[in-house]
């Protein structure tokens, strides 16, 4: 793996693909364990998730399992904005359901603590969160995720689906912002 750069900006290797790989496959057993005999609803969080859901939700080999997306925005360039904006909401009955909001990254909670307010009110059976990554020193509103693929420092980074103002979620492997 070689540094990328975008926007200025040089990016060095930071996880690569056959950790991620296998971080995803642990998470899938550990989540066909919990809801073996269950119809979950991955909830997909657009746009930075859809390549981890993806990879999740077939390892995962639940046949009753479905999975949606809903897209919400708290991020411009590198920098959070602070909130939260509703960009595309969901549209499947929940009522009774158990959720699986699929996450890339929760780093300040912001996002996961609104979407779990939000869906407490269509009365789930259950909603839990899994993330391929977290950052627990940045954490400043709500709780952790309930499975986390990797515990990671608050430093920013692309690639696997996370970008840098749309670029770079095609990248295989997961980069870090080269500190000077």
């Amino acid at each position: 793996m070689e540094e990328v750069t975008y926007q200025g900006l040089t990016f060095e290797p930071y996880i690569r693909r056959e950790e991620i790989a296998k971080q995803v496959h642990r998470l899938a057993q550990e989540i066909k364990r919990d809801y073996a005999n269950e119809k979950p609803l991955f909830l997909c969080v657009l746009n930075g998730s859809f390549i981890f859901a993806a990879d999740l939700f077939r390892a995962c080999g639940l046949h009753d399992a479905e999975i949606t997306f809903i897209r919400f925005k708290s991020y411009e360039g590198m920098e959070s904005t602070g909130t939260v904006k509703e960009i595309m909401g969901l549209t499947e009955d929940i009522e009774g359901r158990n959720v699986l909001i699929v996450e890339d990254i929760i780093d300040s909670g912001v996002t996961a603590a609104q979407l779990r307010k939000e869906l407490a009110k269509y009365n789930p059976k259950s909603v839990k969160m899994v993330s391929l990554l977290f950052k627990p020193e940045a954490l400043t509103i709500g709780e952790a995720p309930e499975y986390v693929g990797f515990k990671i420092p608050s430093k920013f980074i692309l690639g696997y689906g996370l970008d840098l103002d749309g670029l770079a979620r095609n990248l295989a492997d997961i980069y870090v912002l080269k500190e000077k």
